[in-house]
C-alpha cells in the first residue's frame, strides 16, 4: 500500500473518488494503449487555456522567396571531408543579398565549421543531405555573444548561429550532425569547473559582457543551434544528432516555431538538452521527438545575478503533440529561470523511457530567484519513467557554483489535468523553500497514476488541490 506523506500546510485537497458521470474516457492516439480520463472539454479546461488561441495567432512562420542557392554552386563538395565553411557563408550571403530564399544542402555529406544565418534565409537540408560539423574546435571561432547556462559571455560560436536577424529558418528532411563525442566536446565536462567559476565571478561583479571572453584555452561548450535576438524563426522537420551541449536554444527571440523536429543525442551525453527556449516570447514546439542526456524541453530565462540583471522572461510557450524518450526531465521549467517563466501550455504529449527520470519537472532555488507561474498541462500520457511524474522543488542543487543565495524563488499557479502516468516510481513530489516561501496554488485533476511504489512527498506548500485522481496514493 502507498501512503501519502505531507506537511500540515497542504490544503484544499479532495481525495480520490469515482469519476463523475460527466467524465468521458478517451485514448490519446499516440500508441501507448493507456486510457486517459478526460472530462468533457467544456467542463475540464480552465479559462486560461483560452490564451492559447491568442498566442498561436501571433506565431506565424516566416515565408521566403521562391529562389534557391545550392551550396555546391559556391564550392561545396559533399564528400564528408572537404571543408565547406566558405561555401556555406557565400551561399548565405548571396541569398540574403538577393532578398532571400533557400540555401539548399543537396544529397551528400558536407563538412563545415560554424554557420551564421542572415535575414530572409532558409537553410534547407534536402533528403539525403547531411551537414556534418567539424571536430576541430577552432572551426567555431572567433567568439560570439551567447549565454552559457544562463550567463552572458563571449564564447565559441554555436554551430548554427544568427544574431539580430529577421525571418530565418532551418528546414528539410535531411540531417544535421554535430559529431560531439567523448573525445571532442564531451570530455570538457571534466575540465570546466574553473571556467564556470570564473564566469560566475565575472557576472557576480557585473563585469561588462564584452570582457567575459572565453573560447580558445577555455572549456565552456557552445550550444548547437542558437538564434539570438531574432524575430520570425522556423525550425522544421530536420533530424539533429550529437549536440555539443544544449541543442535547439533560441535566445531573446520572438515568434519561434519548432515543428516536426527529431533530436537524438546519447542518453549519456552531458547537458545535451533537446530544446531550450531561453528568454523568448511566443514559441510553438509541435510534433517533435526528443531524446538526450539531460532535460528534453527546458524553458529558461537566465541564471543568478546575471539573469536577474537581464530580466527577460520566457512566456507564451505552447507545446503540442511531442514525444519524449531519454532524458532527465520531459517538460522542464528551469533551473536557469531568474527572469521568470510564465504562460506555458503543454498538451497531447507522450513520455516513455526507463532513462527518462521525470515527466513534468520544475526547479529553482535562492541563487536563481525568479518565478515559475501560470503553467498548464493536459491530456498527456506516460508509459514509463524512472522517478517522478510531477516533481517541483525550490531547493534545486547541481554541481555548478552558487546553488544558494538571497533571491526568493516562486512556483505558483500550476494546473495539471487529464493525464495518465504509468510505471512511475512516485506520483507527486512538491518541495517548497521554507514555511514563509511555499509552492502555492497547484491543481492536479482527473489524473491516473499506475504502478507507483513510493509515497508522495509534500513540504512547504499551500493551496494544493487534488481532484478526481486515481492511484498513486490518491
Amino acid at each position: 500500500m502507498i501512503f501519502c506523506r505531507h506537511s500540515n500546510e497542504v490544503g484544499n485537497q479532495t481525495r480520490s473518488r469515482r469519476f463523475s458521470s460527466a467524465m468521458v474516457v478517451t485514448a490519446l492516439s499516440i500508441g501507448f494503449g493507456l486510457l486517459v480520463p478526460t472530462r468533457l472539454a467544456a467542463q475540464t479546461s480552465p479559462g486560461d487555456w483560452s490564451r492559447v488561441t491568442n498566442i498561436l495567432s501571433r506565431i506565424i512562420p516566416p515565408a521566403f522567396p521562391a529562389q534557391d542557392f545550392v551550396i555546391t554552386s559556391y564550392g561545396a563538395v559533399g564528400d564528408g571531408s572537404t571543408d565547406c565553411t566558405a561555401a556555406f557563408s557565400s551561399a548565405i550571403a548571396a541569398c540574403n543579398g538577393a532578398g532571400g530564399g533557400r540555401v539548399v544542402v543537396p544529397a551528400g555529406t558536407f563538412l563545415t565549421g560554424a554557420i551564421h544565418l542572415l535575414s530572409n534565409v532558409n537553410l534547407y537540408v534536402a533528403q539525403g543531405g547531411k551537414i556534418l560539423f567539424s571536430i576541430n574546435t577552432t572551426a567555431f571561432l572567433p567568439v560570439v555573444f551567447s549565454r552559457y547556462q544562463g550567463i552572458e559571455l563571449m564564447n565559441y560560436s554555436p554551430f548554427i548561429y544568427a544574431f539580430g536577424q529577421t525571418n530565418i529558418a532551418i528546414t528539410g528532411p535531411g540531417t544535421i550532425d554535430g559529431q560531439a563525442q567523448n573525445s571532442v566536446w564531451y570530455n570538457w565536462k571534466n575540465l570546466l569547473t574553473a571556467d564556470e567559476q570564473l564566469l560566475w565571478n565575472m557576472a557576480s561583479t557585473n563585469m561588462p559582457v564584452a570582457q567575459r571572453i572565453f573560447g580558445s584555452g577555455h572549456y565552456l561548450r557552445p550550444t548547437f543551434i542558437q538564434p539570438v535576438r531574432c524575430q520570425n524563426v522556423l525550425i522544421d522537420s530536420v533530424t539533429i544528432l550529437n549536440s555539443p551541449m544544449w541543442t535547439v536554444t533560441p535566445l531573446y527571440c520572438t515568434n519561434v516555431t519548432i515543428r516536426g523536429v527529431t533530436v537524438n543525442n546519447s542518453s549519456t551525453s552531458p547537458n545535451t538538452d533537446s530544446c531550450d527556449p531561453d528568454s523568448c516570447t511566443d514559441v510553438l514546439i509541435k510534433n517533435s521527438s526528443f531524446s538526450d542526456g539531460d532535460d528534453c524541453i527546458a524553458i529558461k530565462s537566465g541564471r543568478d545575478q546575471d539573469g536577474l540583471r537581464v530580466n527577460i522572461p520566457s512566456r507564451n510557450i505552447v507545446i503540442q503533440n511531442c514525444v519524449f524518450a531519454d532524458g532527465h526531465g520531459g517538460v522542464t521549467l528551469g533551473s536557469e529561470e531568474s527572469g521568470g517563466v510564465t504562460n506555458v501550455f503543454a498538451e497531447n504529449c507522450a513520455f516513455n523511457s526507463t532513462s527518462l527520470q521525470y515527466v513534468f519537472r520544475f526547479k529553482n532555488n535562492t541563487a536563481r530567484g525568479g518565478y515559475i507561474a501560470n503553467i498548464y498541462f493536459r491530456n498527456c500520457m506516460t508509459k514509463t519513467v524512472s522517478k517522478t511524474g510531477i516533481h517541483m522543488t525550490m531547493q534545486y542543487t547541481s554541481s555548478s557554483p552558487a546553488d544558494t543565495g538571497t533571491n526568493t524563488p516562486v512556483i505558483r499557479n500550476i494546473d495539471i489535468r487529464d493525464c495518465a502516468f504509468a510505471n512511475v516510481a512516485q506520483a507527486v513530489y512538491l518541495q517548497g523553500l521554507n514555511s514563509a516561501n511555499r509552492i502555492t496554488d497547484v491543481t492536479v485533476a482527473n489524473c491516473r497514476f499506475l504502478n507507483t511504489s513510493q509515497a508522495n512527498s509534500f513540504s512547504n506548500t499551500n493551496r494544493i488541490s487534488f481532484i478526481n485522481n486515481k492511484g498513486g496514493g490518491f
